[in-house]
């Protein structure tokens, strides 16, 4: 595949991950804009690995701190924050673990790929966005996450498997709605992304496993490397932006592309 084409992917994907936006619209778009051939899926494979391992590099004091917790948590003991900050990252995966897997089995997943479905969802769940982001208090914090709160995020994140709902922005939306700050809300976000992301990856790469060969294996190192560095600063970015500036420039962004998809779907 062309170096092109992979960084293209790459820089879709990484910078789409974790930002409140849909990064099933723009790969959609993608192909569509460039004339490129759909990457395959041992490139989204590729791509996940290098968004996950950006987020774990950005938030490693936290990452680490959850690690750290695991086993007094199988211990059955929560005897400290590290504890309490992996059984709340727990409960916030477990529900969008079960719901991804009920509809792989269903096989409802790829019906609801269409470029409409994509372009309603990226509108819809902007609005939404924009009102939890105005409406939303600011009277908690993401050092005391509550368990509550984590199974309400967990479950909104169920959402993100319509194509164009966002992951990290429906998550964000729960959180503002729930009274964390932006920054707040967003570094919640981040970290229920690494579980997440790397089932999801776990479950990716089993599928592309028989199928890899060294000019496969080159392409994906190089998307790895080229997802990571996007995503990094896609990660920076927004959090140096979050400090003086809201959620409404990620929500306009949304209609338009929402608007765009669905000139496409129905024209």
């Amino acid at each position: 595949m062309p170096i092109f084409h992979l960084f293209l992917v790459a820089l879709v994907q990484g910078v789409t991950e974790f930002l409140p936006v849909s990064s099933s619209g723009h790969l959609i778009l993608l192909p569509r804009l460039t004339g490129l051939d759909d990457q395959g899926l041992a490139v989204d494979v590729a791509a996940h690995v290098g968004t996950l391992g950006a987020v774990v590099w950005v938030f490693r004091h936290d990452v680490g701190r959850a690690l750290a917790g695991i086993p007094p948590l199988l211990r059955g003991r929560i005897d400290g924050q590290n504890a309490w900050l992996a059984l709340c990252l727990a409960i916030a995966t477990v529900p969008v673990l079960l719901a991804g897997l009920l509809l792989k089995l269903s096989g409802l997943d790829g019906a609801l790929r269409s470029t409409a479905v994509v372009g309603w969802s990226t509108i819809v769940f902007g609005l939404l966005l924009y009102w939890a982001d105005h409406s939303g208090g600011r009277d908690r914090s993401a050092e005391r996450w509550r368990l509550s709160d984590a199974l309400v995020m967990g479950c909104a994140q169920i959402l993100a498997l319509i194509p164009g709902t966002s992951r990290s922005g429906i998550t964000i939306t729960a959180g503002r709605k729930l009274g964390y700050d932006r920054t707040d809300a967003a570094r919640l976000s981040m970290l229920m992304s690494v579980p997440v992301i790397a089932a999801s990856g776990l479950l990716l790469s089993l599928d592309v496993a028989a199928q890899a060969d060294m000019d496969m294996a080159h392409d994906m190192v190089l998307v790895a490397a080229f997802s990571f560095v996007a995503a990094f600063v896609a990660l920076k970015l927004m959090f140096r932006l979050l400090r003086s500036v809201s959620f409404t420039p990620y929500v306009i962004y949304r209609l338009c592309l929402g608007t765009l998809l669905l000139w496409i779907a129905y024209t």
